[in-house]
């Protein structure tokens, strides 16, 4: 069933995810969509110091936005902050150093960043393809710290504040390789078996859509979407997959390409007179599943991993300094 699910996918991949799927695509966009002023509203971008975080955080900022640039290496961010101050003009720039595979790191950010910003959307584009099993100082599985309990972090702990904001969003930045994988919450950390890092990555990205249906049921205030962005040029591709990147590199998407549909759910109007938490590609709802690859999950597995992210970020707010 694995190789049905991953010649399914790389076969849909080739037509929809590369640079012709965009421009193919696109031709049915329309360009007004994305016309929009967004001065006086405030956005989180999660990984904004290069690729697809980076391209969004300045169409965000060429639109009138107030940005907020959350990294975890100073010295790229200020150099990214400065190149999207220059090239846009826009003055609202401003830059967090967090480690979002550090849950006491996330917590401790959260409640200072509610204490003096106010945020209409959030942005989890931050995430990780690590090849090895690797653990944080945590003892945390580094993908599944990054990608999975880094996000529910940041989202929980900022859903006080999108509350109370006007047309509140929130946007995860998953990929269409969770396609190839059914939810699995018996092994959450991936210590059981081989450690294949692109597997546990489409697992991680598999969970993201999980929460992002998840919180859309229990959040009605907030307009929750998730989505792919195609195989897009970008420096994680590159470090992460590089046998993927060599053969397909004349055929990937630029870095502004791949961003174009989290910016369309950040921005557009159009975006939220769509049901809350779908799974998007090219500024359209897709479907969460191929057909007949059996990877539908019951609903008793889903709320065990909502059950089981809650109990993790609970015991990292616990000891986070100054709670």
């Amino acid at each position: 069933m694995s190789w049905y699910r991953n010649t399914v996918w790389f076969v849909k991949g080739l037509r929809e995810y590369t640079r012709s799927g965009y421009e193919s695509a696109s031709r049915h966009f329309n360009p007004a969509d994305v016309e929009v002023d967004v001065a006086g509203r405030s956005f989180l971008v999660t990984g904004a110091n290069s690729g697809i975080g980076k391209a969004t955080a300045k169409e965000i900022a060429r639109r009138g936005g107030t940005v907020h640039l959350v990294c975890r290496n100073k010295e790229r961010a200020e150099v990214a902050k400065e190149e999207i101050v220059t090239e846009t003009g826009n003055q609202n720039i401003f830059l967090h150093i967090v480690d979002v595979s550090n849950p006491k790191e996330i917590w401790k950010f959260a409640e200072k960043f509610q204490n003096e910003h106010k945020l209409n959307v959030l942005i989890n584009n931050a995430g990780c393809m690590v090849n090895s099993r690797e653990l944080t100082e945590d003892g945390l599985e580094k993908n599944f710290a990054t990608n999975t309990l880094g996000t529910y972090i940041m989202t929980t702990a900022l859903l006080p504040l999108l509350e109370k904001a006007a047309d509140a969003r929130v946007i995860t930045v998953s990929s269409g390789g969770m396609l190839v994988q059914k939810l699995n919450v018996s092994d959450l950390q991936s210590g059981n078996g081989p450690f294949d890092g692109t597997m546990v990555y489409a697992q991680n990205k598999r969970q993201q859509v999980v929460l992002t249906e998840q919180w859309a049921k229990a959040h009605r205030n907030i307009h929750f979407s998730v989505m792919h962005p195609g195989w897009a040029d970008t420096p994680a591709v590159r470090s992460s997959m590089p046998d993927f990147y060599e053969r397909m590199r004349n055929s990937l998407r630029t870095e502004a390409q791949g961003a174009d549909t989290v910016l369309w759910l950040a921005v557009s109007a159009e975006a939220t007179k769509l049901p809350s938490g779908l799974f998007f590609q090219d500024r359209q709802p897709v479907p969460t599943h191929l057909p007949l690859a059996y990877t539908h999950s019951p609903p008793e597995d889903e709320e065990k991993l909502m059950q089981m992210l809650e109990e993790f970020s609970q015991k990292f707010k616990s000891v986070s300094p100054g709670t």
